[in-house]
């Protein structure tokens, strides 16, 4: 096994082990909560799926990008929700119910959306892509939905277990993750600088902060609802859009390249979102009276 096949393999366990982590606080009927709230589901879902799918369009016939770049913004667009997000998201003031549910619920949608969404640009943006749904039904079932399941499963069945397991395990995961993000980042940052000067940084940015305000706009009058779908909605699953980006382009680098850059972009940029997000949403210390002499 080479190097870069090491730290490919602990990023996937990884993020396996975040998901499972965070599963093994849900309760089953969380993960089905927007199901009995179809208005909020389906703005959920246009907001993550319609409304970013046109951005990044906008994005790719306006601005001189790279055609594998400008396929990398659509496969964002299309991927679900992150599975290392559920954290973030509450840290933002979301409620866990929420927010499980809508990681849950887009990525069902998912497998099902983006061989759709492909057929449909085919027509508009003839580019002869053809996205097998098998393919992508088992990369988000391993990456998002296989996790989550057991997680909530081994959470149901063994209450107490999961709870003294679900924070260490969360703890090593994310020091995995950060292992290996960090060596493969090192060994394509050439790769991403090559993509600095060309548009691609600004497209990526501007993909980022008008998710985030898209998602603000539309998350409804709760204040945490609109944290969740905002970052939710600028923050989009890696794994799924080099996925697709490479069934496109299988030997491209740039796609690699671009989706690292993605990454990098939204953590900075969602960052000051979360942190005026938690003051917003943390209550301000009641005023003492001073007694009277």
């Amino acid at each position: 096994m080479t190097l870069a096949e090491l730290v490919v393999l602990v990023l996937k366990v990884s993020i396996a082990m975040m998901v499972f982590s965070v599963g093994l606080g849900t309760r089953p009927s969380e993960l089905t909560t927007l199901l009995r709230v179809p208005a909020k589901l389906v703005g959920s879902l246009v907001s993550m799926n319609l409304v970013m799918l046109a951005i990044a369009l906008a994005l790719a016939l306006l601005l001189p990008l790279h055609h594998p770049v400008k396929v990398v913004l659509i496969a964002l667009a299309l991927s679900p929700v992150p599975p290392i997000l559920p954290r973030k998201l509450i840290r933002a003031g979301g409620g866990h119910d929420y927010v499980m549910a809508l990681l849950f619920s887009a990525s069902v949608f998912a497998i099902f959306w983006i061989p759709f969404a492909a057929v449909v640009l085919n027509r508009f943006f003839p580019a002869d892509i053809r996205i097998p749904p098998l393919a992508i039904a088992r990369l988000v079932s391993m990456t998002v939905l296989g996790p989550t399941l057991a997680g909530v499963l081994v959470g149901a069945a063994a209450p107490r277990v999961a709870a003294r397991l679900a924070g260490p395990l969360g703890k090593v995961a994310g020091l995995l993750l950060l292992a290996g993000a960090g060596l493969l980042i090192a060994k394509a940052a050439p790769a991403m600088m090559a993509l600095v000067g060309d548009g691609t940084l600004l497209a990526i940015a501007l993909f980022v902060l008008l998710g985030l305000v898209v998602g603000h706009l539309i998350g409804g009058p709760g204040p945490g609802d609109r944290s969740v779908l905002a970052l939710a909605t600028a923050c989009r699953h890696p794994g799924v859009a080099l996925g697709v980006a490479r069934l496109v382009f299988p030997t491209e680098q740039a796609t690699a390249a671009a989706v690292l850059l993605y990454l990098i972009v939204s953590l900075v940029a969602t960052t000051p979102y979360v942190a005026w997000r938690r003051k917003a949403l943390t209550p301000e210390a009641p005023l003492t009276a001073t007694p009277a002499r």
